[in-house]
């Protein structure tokens, strides 16, 4: 006998009749013999759709009371889905994800887990029940209820998996797998058989929607087998691992975009010691997270700089640089928006030259500007103007090789893009 830990997200709970699929692929799983422990997220749209509900009601959103809002979304599915398992003539418990031991951070919105203690979790188990848990969401100490993030659900399934140390990680989604671009917008998406962690962690980061980055980190950490895979069929999925075997002759395995960038530009800045010290730790301090920085050339005793944050930050890190002004006294500070992210990863871009290059002039090839660029061993990342988005990832898609001659599954085994 196996212990499974099967995450299903959103798409894949969104109504009944989906919540109906759900409950017959995990009783089918225990029919196989096997231990089932269900992590799910809210049902379809439910979380955004409480967020504008929040919104008409105050603007200014409450970070603890959004908390007890939002893990609502959460309760709701645990229920269904339990009684749509014991419809189907199978011992089923729901827990919260308090009650099924997820400790975390005194961090209402986007707390990280401290400790899970999962008791319950296994009495329940060993009591013959398959074991639907509450996505995304924990609880403090001292008995505040927080929320992990969006996407958290991803790593409540993996940090569940490591603490009662499941065989696997499956991560059931609306597509079969994880693939070298969002097969949305290429339809001839090359899918993965499998991935190493470092290469999945960089594609979550930036921007692959499909895992988690602190879930990733989590399977990474504990060694545990994650396996990404659709909920409307039983094609073979995706398998992320510590060493991935890498196809002949190709280099880049995924490319990933995030539209959810600003650029920020402080113009005039005396160039002295300690002045970048200054500014990234007053923004550090407002837990602004910041991506890529450039700095230009020193004139006359002063110099430019620039770097990158969440669309979403933006305006509290222009307030945060604009209270700055006092004690840095920069000439102008700009922003920009409209701007994404386009990255390419791969494993094979260390002992391969040339690769930085070909992404700069398959770009330019399509009349795009590149405005700021970063590098690893095993991505490059250029931010531009997000027009011609779509243009580019096909046109990098197929410089690199990726593009095949099938055609994604998205959905399920009718719909094809």
């Amino acid at each position: 006998m196996s212990l499974y830990v099967m995450k299903f997200g959103g798409s894949s709970v969104g109504d009944t009749e989906r919540m109906k699929r759900v409950a017959g692929r995990v009783v089918e799983k225990a029919d196989e013999g096997h231990q089932c422990v269900v992590v799910v997220s809210a049902m379809g749209d439910t979380t955004d759709d409480l967020i504008d509900q929040a919104k008409l009601l105050n603007s200014d959103l409450p970070a603890r009371e959004m908390d007890m809002l939002l893990t609502t979304g959460e309760q709701i599915s645990i229920s269904l889905l339990s009684m749509a398992i014991q419809a189907l003539g199978r011992k089923a418990v729901s827990f919260t994800g308090w009650q099924a031991g997820f400790r975390t951070e005194p961090v209402h919105g986007k707390a990280r887990i401290q400790d899970i203690r999962p008791e319950r979790v296994k009495s329940a188990l060993a009591e013959g029940n398959i074991v639907i848990v509450a996505g995304f969401q924990g609880m403090t100490e001292d008995g505040e209820i927080t929320t992990l993030g969006r996407g958290g659900s991803d790593t409540t399934a993996v940090a569940l998996a490591a603490a009662i140390q499941a065989d696997a990680c499956e991560i059931y989604t609306d597509v079969d797998g994880i693939y070298s671009t969002d097969p949305r917008i290429v339809k001839v998406a090359r899918k993965l058989k499998e991935i190493s962690y470092d290469e999945m962690l960089e594609l979550a980061n930036l921007g692959a929607a499909v895992l988690h980055p602190r879930a990733v980190e989590y399977a990474k950490h504990s060694g545990v087998p994650l396996i990404v895979r659709s909920s409307f069929n039983h094609n073979e999925g995706t398998v992320v691992k510590e060493e991935a075997a890498m196809e002949q002759g190709v280099v880049v395995s995924g490319i990933a975009y995030d539209k959810n960038v600003a650029r920020i530009s402080i113009l005039g800045v005396p160039d002295v010691p300690g002045v970048l010290a200054e500014v990234f730790g007053e923004l550090a301090s407002e837990q602004l997270d910041v991506d890529i920085i450039v700095q230009s050339g020193v004139q006359d005793g002063k110099a430019d700089f620039s770097f990158s944050v969440a669309l979403s930050d933006r305006e509290k890190a222009l307030r945060v640089i604009e209270g700055l002004h006092s004690r840095l006294p920069y000439r102008e500070v700009t922003s920009e928006e409209n701007l994404v992210k386009i990255s390419i990863v791969g494993a094979g871009m260390v002992s391969h030259p040339g690769v930085a290059a070909k992404m700069f002039k398959v770009i330019s090839g399509e009349g795009v500007s590149i405005k700021m660029v970063s590098t690893s061993e095993i991505k490059v990342s250029c931010v531009i103007d997000g027009e011609k988005l779509h243009d580019v990832i096909k046109a990098l898609h197929t410089a690199y090789d990726l593009d095949t001659a099938e055609q994604a599954v998205i959905g399920g085994p009718q719909v094809r893009r």
